[in-house]
């Protein structure tokens, strides 16, 4: 249950268990989809784009991310850089200059669509407005990340959530009642495939604002799958986020730090990324070995302790009508008969028939 103010809201929603988006299925404990956020870090470069794209395919990634957005659509002159983008780039232009030079129109969308076709590698991308979205469900993309910015901007989830495709939601900057609210509207409309990302809407993230752990609450409290948007410094958050539960995780890359632009600073190098998917690789063998927190015995379990265990069966021969008591019982391999925990309950009972030494005592043979 999820609280607003003294208001306790149950999540009633059936969230899907297992979504596909291109050719890859993500559930719990699969093969976990890796995203390699090439974002803005093209710079408006069709020829830098590619080179995102190749990158991404030789680190092993499973998707590369871009944005899409017509920058007048979602922004008024009065939109401004956030400290970070001004430690970047400056303070001396807008916001809304600094992105329009990194603004891909359809053509372009296609052709870098196509490119990772060719690569086969997914192609995937945050619209940022509804004219963007449309764009994309045009270019029939598998699925539509949300930005963290636009879990709020309710008319845009209703329109996205009615195209009925994967949507992969960044919940930075909120609370869980927030991120509720979200989920109600996506579900209202008949999408059940829902990815919900751990952010924090922070860049670089420090250590001590990471909070992984509230990915057992986004899981356990609202049904989705869940995975993690990684804006850290290094690979470790990532690898532990997957011990922890997480189906997909996002993160940037950059071909090269010293790049102009607002997010190559944080982003990975090739090499890096590269690292952080044989990273994940490696905590995916390690999260099947910390399995499912439910305490109960496995197949192969349930087949040993037939053999291992014990029934109750005569320590001597018992004849017929004779009562029973403990001196004429032992506990002894494989499994059938009465088991030891109900001795107590043949203690006292009356032979129904001859009970020879070492066999097996069941229930039709008391009264």
């Amino acid at each position: 249950m999820v609280r607003r103010g003294d208001k306790m809201i149950k999540n009633k929603h059936n969230f899907a268990k297992q979504i596909r988006i291109g050719s890859k299925t993500l559930k719990d404990c699969g093969p976990v989809f890796i995203v390699a956020e090439a974002g803005l870090n093209h710079n408006g470069s069709m020829k830098l784009a590619k080179k995102l794209i190749d990158a991404a395919k030789d680190a092993g990634a499973d998707a590369v991310k871009f944005q899409t957005f017509k920058a007048e659509e979602e922004n008024t002159e009065k939109a401004y850089k956030v400290d970070y983008q001004k430690d970047e780039t400056g303070d001396s232009e807008s916001y809304i200059d600094m992105i329009k030079k990194m603004e891909f129109g359809e053509e372009e969308h296609r052709v870098l669509m196509d490119y990772c076709k060719k690569k086969n590698i997914i192609f995937i991308s945050t619209p940022s407005e509804e004219v963007s979205a449309d764009l994309l469900m045009k270019l029939d993309v598998p699925a539509f990340k949300i930005a963290s910015n636009d879990l709020v901007t309710i008319p845009m989830l209703e329109k996205i959530a009615a195209f009925g495709r994967p949507m992969i939601i960044s919940t930075g900057m909120a609370d869980l009642a927030e991120v509720k609210e979200a989920l109600d509207t996506v579900s209202a409309l008949g999408n059940k495939d829902v990815i919900l990302l751990h952010c924090t809407s922070s860049y670089p993230t420090p250590p001590e604002d990471l909070n992984l752990n509230a990915m057992s609450t986004l899981k356990n409290e609202l049904g989705c799958l869940v995975g993690f948007s990684d804006h850290s410094e290094g690979v470790e958050a990532a690898s532990l986020a997957v011990l922890l539960g997480a189906v997909l995780i996002e993160k940037h890359f950059t071909l090269d730090k010293t790049l102009p632009g607002p997010d190559h600073r944080m982003s990975l190098l090739p090499g890096e990324l590269k690292a952080m998917v044989e990273a994940i690789r490696q905590a995916e063998h390690a999260r099947i070995m910390l399995g499912d927190p439910e305490k109960k015995p496995t197949k192969m379990e349930l087949e040993t302790r037939k053999a291992t265990r014990k029934g109750i069966v005569a320590r001597r021969d018992i004849k017929n009508r004779e009562t029973i008591d403990a001196g004429m019982l032992a506990y002894k391999r494989p499994a059938l008969g009465l088991p030891p925990r109900v001795y107590k309950q043949v203690v006292g009972k009356l032979a129904a028939a001859d009970i020879a030494k070492d066999e097996f005592i069941t229930e039709n043979l008391l009264s």
